[in-house]
């Protein structure tokens, strides 16, 4: 059936109510993540000396201090509590006694630049009996934007833009920065010793390795500078004369895990703990859930027809689950940027495009994809909806979807469709979530 033909069977109840359950979905990811909710209970011992000092970074750092704020007056009462964390511009909450300073995300700026050095200096020169507390969500490694000697701020914004649109996955992204950095890859942390260190973290990396969760600040590093140059390589990114001699030169690696004699880092969040919360709420709602994994990488695209394959075969054979289901996955898929059609759209939206064009307005299948954070890449939206006649209305609109999708211009269409999912900052960050809901019925391959 051609791509712009009527869906003469399209129900608008139907579509209403399955709009409604994906966004549920979407909200109980977050709620999930919510550091209001969750914090209190990984709170560590309270510092001998009576002194806390707390430093952060992160899309949701300043949502998490004023948690813990909250946490430590009832517990802590007695405690000193001081420091500073860094989010991105937007993100701020009122706090009490720790700093809010905000700057930019993804590509760094002065104000970054300038909050991590004042994070630096506030856990120098402390004694064993004190306490530092770190909180350390996804973003933190662009907001940490302390160059290591010899580099510059304007290197690293060069840096970050080349590894963007090169299709990297963020593990590979972080260890490039960790070796272009004086504060990550385990930096911060070997500047805090003697002090007790306890990291609470909020993941959005694939596996939850926190030796990437905002490339490692606190954690002890075992990539290497040559780690680094195999990624440069890999992806043929052009770095600037004096970046690329640094990471030639590798005078200065990040502290090893042998440095460390112990090392306390806690996940308050992670995205397997969001999708299980999803998948109960799913159940609650009559839906079989099945959690695809939490930790799926690749590209958008090719991801977006894998899955469509997945939710046909629900749909057409009850395997692996009978309709009405509900798909599940996390992780970080990336786009690699064809050159000359960078056009507007996140990951999550490019995904939902190729789910779309490949499932050709399948009746019985609708979608949802966006990143927990609010934001999808650099737009203004936390992903958006695909619904069984997403192609017919695109068409009538005068659009082209798959031109669309191949211009990586995802966000345009979705943006005059009224399919843009938009929930502003959600001061909270499990990487992304992708719900695809199949009802009974049978396939008919309408658009």
């Amino acid at each position: 059936m051609p791509l712009d033909a009527p869906n003469k069977t399209f129900d608008s109840k139907a579509d209403a109510r399955a709009r409604q359950i994906l966004r549920e979905i979407f909200d109980t990811a977050v709620a999930a993540a919510d550091p209001r909710k969750v914090l209190k209970n990984y709170l560590p011992e309270p510092p001998r000396s009576g002194r806390c000092i707390v430093v952060g970074a992160g899309k949701s750092s300043a949502l998490m201090a004023a948690a813990l704020e909250d946490a430590l007056a009832e517990a802590w009462p007695t405690i000193s509590l001081s420091g500073l964390v860094i989010t991105r511009y937007g993100h701020a909450v009122p706090t009490r006694k720790i700093e809010i300073v905000e700057a930019s995300h993804p590509v760094p700026d002065a104000a970054g630049e300038a909050a991590a050095r004042r994070v630096l200096a506030a856990v120098q020169g402390l004694k064993p009996d004190d306490l530092v507390i770190a909180l350390m969500s996804g973003g933190g490694s662009s907001l940490l934007a302390l160059p290591a000697e010899g580099l510059t701020l304007a290197d690293k914004q060069a840096v970050n833009r080349a590894l963007l649109a090169s299709g990297a996955t963020i593990a590979e992204m972080n260890i490039v920065r960790k070796h272009l950095s004086a504060i990550k890859g385990g930096r911060l942390a070997a500047a805090s010793a003697p002090a007790r260190l306890v990291t609470l973290a909020i993941s959005d990396i694939p596996g939850d390795d926190p030796a990437a969760i905002a490339s490692g600040p606190t954690y002890p590093d075992a990539s290497t500078f040559a780690d680094a140059q195999a990624i440069v390589a890999r992806y043929g990114l052009e770095l600037p004369p004096n970046v690329a001699d640094h990471l030639q030169r590798a005078a200065d690696e990040t502290p090893k895990p042998a440095q460390f004699s112990t090392v306390d880092f806690r996940l308050i969040a992670t995205p397997l703990m969001a999708l299980s919360a999803c998948a109960e709420k799913a159940r609650d709602l009559g839906l079989t859930p099945l959690i695809l994994g939490d930790a799926l990488e690749g590209e958008a695209r090719e991801m977006g027809i894998i899955m469509a394959g997945m939710a046909r075969s629900v749909a057409a054979h009850g395997l692996p689950i009978k309709a009405p289901a509900l798909l599940l996955s996390g992780g970080e898929t990336t786009v690699t940027i064809s050159k000359g059609k960078a056009g507007r759209g996140g990951r999550n939206m490019e995904f939902l495009l190729a789910l779309a064009v490949t499932l050709q307005g399948d009746a019985n299948i609708w979608a949802l994809a966006g990143d927990t954070d609010g934001i999808d890449g650099t737009e203004d939206a936390a992903g958006a909806f695909i619904t069984p006649n997403t192609l017919a209305r695109a068409r009538e609109a005068g659009l082209d979807p798959l031109a669309k999708l191949l211009e990586h211009d995802s966000y345009t269409l979705y943006d005059q469709l009224g399919d843009l999912l938009r929930t502003g900052p959600t001061l909270t960050n499990v990487n992304d979530l992708r719900a695809i809901l199949i009802e009974p019925g049978e396939t008919n391959g309408t658009s």
